[in-house]
């Protein structure tokens, strides 16, 4: 078939799958037939050593191997590999009825850019899914990603799913991992694509499951974690240093003054490293740059920093020799130090920056 002439690609990633490999290609492959839809089936071997190269090709399936091991490492091979002008991705251990595909190519043909499959407004059969998935994990990583990031989904784990080329270009996904579906779904919302759920079937599966709960699920909080830094660090780091302030100027214990001196320290602390993962998730393109931090960065150069910390340090070291030191309290003695600790936070915080945007400024060049 001519590479023109391909309207949608289905990509599957598969690792020993060879019960079930075939049977999900000949389903796909007979969807797309019974619809007449132009496609194709692509199958993301990530390393089979059994026969599930074999039994795809005898199917029909074009194999494309990938040696980086990783879920999400077999799709983006899979996916750079298709020619379609609209993508299906499932797994290919036959928990997801590929005979559904019609469903989420109607959907693209409408508009929308991406659309997710979900399980919960479908049906999950009887031991499909593990109760701990069921009812705790999943529930709570869809509440999460759709309280932080309004994404609108009631399945953010399910694998079977649908977009359009163009749509995945804007994406970028990077994940090599498990959370190569998260991300598709968080940066679809960040990026405000027209998006559409639709009901689907999960069958319990053939084999052994490759899902590690604990591990998994961790690797995907911290996924989460890493696409908002706001509530990993900015709410936390504002918190503590006005906490910190406020004990610091309403108490006269010394006691309280220097545990107030110590919240206001590890609250400025905490808010540069909000500025770290910040500049770190733009520079990676897991987040996209907002308005105030591209103000911030056309203002606040390196230099800017340099001479701000410079002017801090000296400000303290200022206070420590001034006259009305000799008859200091508790809180213009430590107040001098933690002037100190910030001029340096701030200097080295500046330089810190600076090198992890070299990527980004290079890219706009």
């Amino acid at each position: 078939m001519e590479q023109n002439n391909i309207e949608v690609s289905v990509v599957m990633p598969c690792l020993n799958e060879e019960k079930t490999v075939g049977i999900c290609v000949r389903k796909a492959s007979q969807a797309l037939e019974k619809l007449g839809i132009s496609g194709e089936v692509i199958v993301a071997d990530n390393g089979s050593s059994d026969n599930s190269i074999e039994m795809a090709r005898k199917e029909g399936a074009r194999i494309v191997n990938q040696p980086i091991k990783g879920y999400g490492s077999a799709y983006l091979k899979g996916i750079e590999e298709a020619k379609g002008k609209f993508i299906i991705i499932g797994d290919s251990d036959d928990t997801y009825n590929f005979s559904e595909i019609g469903k989420f190519v109607e959907k693209l043909r409408n508009g929308f850019e991406f659309v997710s499959g979900s399980r919960f407004k479908g049906h999950i059969a009887k031991g499909a899914m593990p109760w701990l998935h069921q009812y705790i994990g999943n529930p709570g990583l869809t509440w999460l990603i759709g309280f932080v990031f309004k994404a609108r989904f009631s399945d953010v784990y399910c694998g079977f799913k649908a977009f359009t080329k163009e749509a995945y270009k804007k994406i970028n996904p990077l994940s090599r991992g498990m959370e190569f579906c998260l991300e598709l779904v968080i940066k679809s919302s960040l990026l405000n694509l027209k998006r559409a759920e639709i009901p689907i079937t999960l069958d319990a599966r053939q084999g052994e499951s490759k899902l590690r709960t604990f591990l998994d699920g961790w690797r995907s909080l911290r996924f989460i974690l890493l696409f908002c830094p706001n509530y990993l660090f900015l709410l936390p780091g504002l918190a503590l240093f006005i906490l910190g302030v406020s004990i610091f100027g309403l108490s006269d214990n010394f006691k309280l003054i220097s545990l107030g001196g110590l919240g206001i320290i590890l609250g400025f602390q905490i808010l540069i490293l909000w500025l770290f993962a910040s500049e770190y998730s733009f520079t990676e393109g897991y987040t996209l740059k907002t308005a105030f931090f591209k103000r911030f960065y056309r203002y606040c150069k390196l230099e800017q920093g340099i001479l701000l910390g410079f002017l801090l340090f000296a400000a303290g070291i200022g206070l420590n020799f001034s006259k009305a030191y000799e008859y200091a309290d508790a809180k213009l003695f430590l107040s001098s130090f933690i002037l100190m600790v910030f001029g340096i936070q701030v200097v080295m915080a500046s330089f810190f920056i600076s090198l992890i945007g070299l990527k980004d400024k290079n890219a706009d060049k």
